[in-house]
């Protein structure tokens, strides 16, 4: 078993965070109505993607009838949908849609890791349960040595700077936050920043598709 392997199996036994697995269970228990014949995941989500990737996307945690019902990053919702078709457009991925964790999709160069792997009530993981899964986002950068970041949304950005800041990649003044935003560090690798693909953000306009193209065509660019 690789590093990258062994890594996901440590991710799905954790048991860190008693309130956030217990959500997750429940959630897996009662069911959506629209998916009440399907068996839900209901554990901490792995990470997903290329074991080589250069670029690695940090989002917030998994959705209760996303990736809680599925087992996949962004996996079976609508900020999947929107991710993977960026991804797609810009040939990080083999396929725009992914609705289940066999349905054949593959990453190409790039990986998804999250701030928190449990899906939390309301989306809002606590400062605590935050900590407990810094462990996870850790190991993930020192495997993957990724030449690029993408942080999707705030808590995503502030937790991928407070480790690069921790392990002497981000000196000097912290990188504020913002669609579009890029930080070069210190070994010439890069933070960038885009809004969350969540419906808040794309139901009212406030992220389009033009605009979180760009980002992966501003990331292609770096990464050439």
């Amino acid at each position: 078993m690789n590093c990258w392997d062994d890594l996901n199996r440590r991710i799905v036994t954790c048991e860190r965070c008693p309130r956030l697995r217990e959500y997750c269970q429940q959630i897996a228990r009662e069911r959506r109505r629209a998916f009440e014949h399907e068996d839900y995941w209901g554990r901490p989500v792995p990470n997903f993607g290329d074991p080589q990737a250069r670029l690695l996307i940090v989002g917030l945690a998994p959705a209760a009838h996303g990736a809680n019902r599925t087992g996949r990053m962004f996996t079976g919702d609508r900020s999947g949908e929107w991710l993977y078709r960026a991804l797609h457009k810009a040939g990080f991925a083999n396929q725009a849609e992914t609705m289940a964790d066999d349905d054949g999709l593959q990453m190409i160069d790039c990986a998804i890791t999250a701030a928190c792997h449990c899906a939390p009530p309301d989306n809002k993981p606590t400062r605590q349960e935050l900590a407990e899964c810094r462990t996870w986002l850790q190991q993930s950068i020192e495997i993957l040595q990724p030449r690029v970041f993408l942080a999707l949304g705030q808590i995503g950005w502030q937790a991928t700077v407070d480790e690069l800041r921790r392990v002497g990649c981000c000196a000097g003044r912290r990188p504020k936050f913002g669609h579009g935003a890029a930080a070069e560090l210190v070994d010439g690798r890069w933070l960038i920043g885009s809004y969350h693909p969540s419906q808040q953000n794309t139901f009212t306009g406030r992220l389009t598709e033009p605009m979180f193209d760009r980002v992966f065509e501003q990331i292609r660019a770096l990464l050439a």
